[in-house]
């Protein structure tokens, strides 16, 4: 999801900083796996509409899951019209107590008119208002591209796949509030802590 090599994380930078500060959580150092894989149980809001490019993320997810190992009986899929209404699925999904996590998995494809600019940004509001109202990750794997070959690009059966790169964002985010939950300690004065 980087736009160049210079943007990346430097190679040892989380090591680095280990070593400076008490605590330091990884998102990608413990997949909530054991000796079956990873028992995190994903949900994925899936769009109808550019449906073909939908199919495309979904498989790229399912892929990844796949190859770590998690049985995919597990996994949830629910199909929206489109992506104004990930929200509301998203939600439901999260609220449900079924799922660990929500990938929401379309495409906004710039057209003719001022749709794009209306859809894609509701969309993206909604669901970082759905994961910081319910505290589950809600992942935003929605294409947003001005041409329908940009949506190609970045849905490619491969490791570039953003729907793959949405499902082990979900992950990690999960990895990384389940480490904080654990990590917390005994509550201080004026501090509470919790569990999801």
């Amino acid at each position: 999801m980087t736009s160049s090599d210079e943007t990346l994380l430097p190679n040892g930078a989380k090591a680095t900083i280990a070593g400076r500060v008490g605590t330091a959580l990884d998102g990608s150092a413990s997949l909530g796996g054991g000796p079956e894989g990873i028992t995190t149980r994903i949900g994925f809001v899936c769009g109808e509409f550019n449906g073909g490019i939908t199919h495309r993320l979904l498989t790229g997810g399912l892929d990844y899951l796949e190859e770590q190992g998690v049985d995919l009986a597990h996994v949830v899929v629910a199909w929206a019209a489109g992506a104004f209404e990930f929200p509301m699925v998203a939600q439901t999904m999260a609220t449900s107590g079924v799922v660990d996590a929500v990938v929401c998995l379309g495409a906004v494809i710039r057209g003719d008119t001022s749709h794009y600019d209306f859809v894609a940004g509701e969309c993206a509001a909604g669901i970082q208002q759905v994961q910081l109202a319910t505290g589950v990750p809600v992942i935003f794997g929605v294409l947003t591209t001005d041409t329908v070959d940009q949506a190609l690009v970045r849905s490619r059966p491969d490791e570039t796949n953003k729907g793959r790169e949405a499902v082990m964002t979900a992950l990690s985010t999960v990895s990384v509030m389940e480490q904080i939950v654990r990590s917390a300690g005994p509550a201080r004065v004026g501090f509470a802590t919790g569990s999801r």
